[in-house]
């Protein structure tokens, strides 16, 4: 059974910052991509950044140059550093997976439970 646990999320005021952190465990052969998604009340879901087995990013053009998104491959975990946080940040972040479990039969996508991020103004 595979298992992604975020933490991190919190209250912080506007211009803070946050660290958000992902581990994932179980019977993990390898994964792949990895990302954040944020899904605000009454909006969709929607990217924030993820990043490949290999290092690379891509970002949501509305946190590019204040969010970096990193990553342990050797931990199985994602890190999430968000800086110049703003209110329209306040969102459930949830950790993704693009992963392949020992015995299993194809890459699947696996999420966290999600954290709760507020930016107080």
């Amino acid at each position: 059974q595979v298992q992604l646990v975020e933490s991190g999320g919190g209250l912080v005021q506007a211009g803070g910052s946050l660290r958000l952190s992902c581990a994932a465990s179980g019977s993990i052969l390898g994964i792949n991509t990895m990302g954040w998604y944020r899904q605000a009340p009454g909006k969709q879901r929607e990217l924030v950044a993820r990043i490949t087995s290999g290092g690379r990013t891509n970002y949501a053009d509305s946190v590019k140059g204040r969010f970096t998104i990193s990553r342990d491959n050797a931990k199985n975990t994602v890190y999430l550093q968000m800086n110049s946080l703003k209110p329209e940040d306040t969102a459930v972040y949830y950790c993704n997976a693009d992963l392949i479990q020992y015995g299993g039969s194809g890459w699947f996508d696996y999420w966290g439970q999600g954290t709760q991020v507020t930016v107080s103004s």
